[in-house]
């Protein structure tokens, strides 16, 4: 296998690693309108990277997490409903972020492949970034896994039980922000939330358990991600979009799957 494939696929087995279990959590919470706002609002950090002359990945990690601990701040107010805050942070950060692409004219963006994505130019910097953010993002899912839980299952009650509601939700959108960070070069601004999505919605047709249904969804990614590779290779067409296609069609197969048993 040649160098730059045996990257990209490392690259995407690493992604789908990470947003599988974060996944499973943004169906069980029906936030994937967060998902695709904190996407979307990674193009201001691309933006504000590349005048100050920072790295994009960690602007846009910086943007996302300040972001999301502000999105945290308002909700607490209950001013505005939590979709109304979203779509507001969503298209002005991703607005915002076009315009300041916009005025530095001296600067040449490949837009395309921030917005879907370009694996094949994986270099060996990115998997470091990949496997080192995914390895710290890992580590702080398993250590909120149970108080997450816990309040994803009923809030009021784990708020009751002690378990620091703000705080631990706080968290996980942080860690979103930092998998969206990591991810941007794989499938791009506008396809990560689908990685993060469309897996878990697949694996939550035969997963018992949460713990089973974020191993069920980081395999189903991975699957993704390798089948669309093969694709976009044997086919000639655009790899980040390839594997949302991929997950897209497992998705499709799994809940055919799922009616032709219960009819047996």
């Amino acid at each position: 296998m040649d160098e730059f494939l045996l990257r990209a696929l490392l690259a995407g087995l690493g992604v789908a690693c990470l947003a599988g279990p974060l996944g499973a959590f943004v169906v069980w919470r029906r936030m994937a309108y967060f998902g695709e706002a904190m996407s979307h609002t990674a193009l201001l950090g691309v933006g504000l990277g590349l005048l100050l002359g920072v790295s994009t990945q960690l602007s846009v990690m910086l943007v996302s997490v300040t972001l999301a601990v502000l999105l945290v701040a308002m909700q607490q107010q209950r001013q505005l409903a939590s979709d109304t805050l979203l779509g507001i942070f969503a298209h002005t950060a991703l607005s915002l972020g076009l315009v300041l692409l916009a005025f530095m004219e001296t600067v040449r963006v490949d837009l395309m492949g921030y917005l879907f994505g370009d694996i094949l130019a994986v270099s060996t910097f990115d998997l470091y970034w990949i496997y080192g953010g995914g390895l710290l993002v890992l580590i702080v899912l398993s250590l909120i896994w149970r108080p997450l839980l816990a309040l994803t299952v009923h809030e009021e009650l784990a708020r009751v039980e002690g378990v620091p509601v703000t705080q631990v939700r706080l968290l996980f959108m942080i860690l979103i922000a930092l998998v969206i960070a990591v991810s941007m070069k794989i499938v791009g601004i506008l396809l990560i939330t689908s990685m993060m999505i469309i897996p878990p919605a697949a694996a939550r047709r035969f997963a018992v358990g949460p713990e089973q249904m974020a191993l069920l969804a980081a395999a189903i990614g991975a699957v993704s991600v390798a089948a669309g590779l093969w694709g976009s290779l044997q086919w000639d067409t655009p790899t980040g979009p390839s594997m949302v296609v991929a997950a897209g069609l497992l998705f499709v197969l799994v809940q055919l799957t799922g009616l032709f048993f219960q009819r047996k």
